[in-house]
């Protein structure tokens, strides 16, 4: 039976192909596969001239008008000095087609991911944030979903439901917790009160940030959506409760250098991170089809895995019944 994944005929050459009709070079043969599921996302080698950096978007996860927006985003920061890396311009156009594959073409930036165990790192990233966010209340998106208060991880447990992947023994305690923790979700954002929505990176985790001697990068912007400043925020909160306190003084005095923070939100961090758990599990059933997620997490439909997500959601639970975490 033909291969009917979104990336089944994604071959090498094929991407060879489309950079040099995007790019009119002529490209030397190197091709690194670089870390991405969602998408597929290469660094390719150009003769007479630097590497570039293709991203081949998932078909049917966003429209052409959700991905322009992204581009437009991520022009406009780069334009207020922010260090982005918009997508190239080719004959006026950054949303690319080939072979029934949208792609964009970016330039290539070099370094590491940031160590956030080191609390300066943790300021200056903040302030990265604050610049964006600075950027991201001047307009509002008109496609791109916002993000999620409760409906979207919904569905998402309504798929891993429907999709037979929880044991048989756990799926009345998976649904019965994931109702006690939309309403408790539903609560802490009531709790918040109204909150200003912008902008956002909306993945803005260490994994997106790239550090040099000279700075940071910030890339991937493939998840930007409107919502609360506190999403770009909370990914840099590690450990437990008294360690992301002392982050988030630290991330804090970063971000408010260049940005004032509404302390209300700071009731959204625990829904945030609950609903991204619960939408992960999904997402990986979801795209199950897609020979790069049993490669990548052999583990998924085992009874350990979902214990253990159990385990992480009745925990997420209990934290969402303390008092947020505080501003200094």
């Amino acid at each position: 039976m033909e291969n009917s994944h979104p990336f089944a005929k994604l071959s090498p050459d094929l991407v060879l192909e489309a950079v040099e009709h995007a790019t009119g070079g002529v490209c030397d043969g190197r091709l690194l596969a670089l870390n991405s599921y969602e998408n597929r996302v290469y660094r390719v080698g150009l003769e007479d001239a630097e590497p570039v950096v293709v991203k081949f978007y998932r078909p049917g996860r966003w429209g052409d008008a959700q991905i322009l927006e992204e581009h437009a985003f991520t022009a406009e920061l780069a334009a207020a000095e922010v260090p982005v890396a918009p997508p190239m311009v080719f004959a006026g156009r950054t949303l690319l087609e080939h072979d029934g594959y949208r792609l964009a073409v970016f330039p290539r930036c070099g370094g590491r991911m940031p160590a956030v165990d080191d609390h300066e790192t943790l300021r200056r990233l903040a302030t990265y944030v604050a610049r964006i966010h600075a950027v991201g209340a001047s307009g509002r998106f008109q496609h791109r979903p916002p993000v999620d208060d409760g409906e979207h991880g919904r569905r998402a447990r309504d798929a891993v439901l429907a999709g037979g992947w929880l044991p048989a023994h756990l799926e009345t305690a998976y649904t019965t917790l994931t109702d006690d923790l939309f309403d408790a979700a539903a609560a802490c954002w009531e709790r918040a009160g109204p909150v200003t929505h912008l902008r956002l990176h909306g993945d803005f985790h260490p994994g997106n940030v790239l550090q040099t001697d000279d700075g940071f990068h910030v890339v991937d912007l493939d998840d930007a959506r409107g919502g609360p400043a506190v999403q770009d925020l909370w990914m840099l909160l590690p450990g437990e409760r008294e360690e992301r306190q002392v982050c988030l003084d630290a991330v804090l005095e970063g971000y408010r250098r260049f940005r004032e923070f509404d302390p209300r939100e700071l009731h959204l961090v625990e829904p945030l991170r609950t609903l991204r758990l619960i939408r992960y599990a999904a997402w990986i059933a979801e795209r199950w089809g897609d020979p790069a997620f049993p490669l990548a997490f052999p583990w998924f439909g085992e009874s350990r895995y979902w214990e253990e997500h159990l385990l992480a959601l009745r925990e997420q639970l209990a934290a969402m019944q303390e008092p947020p975490l505080t501003v200094q």
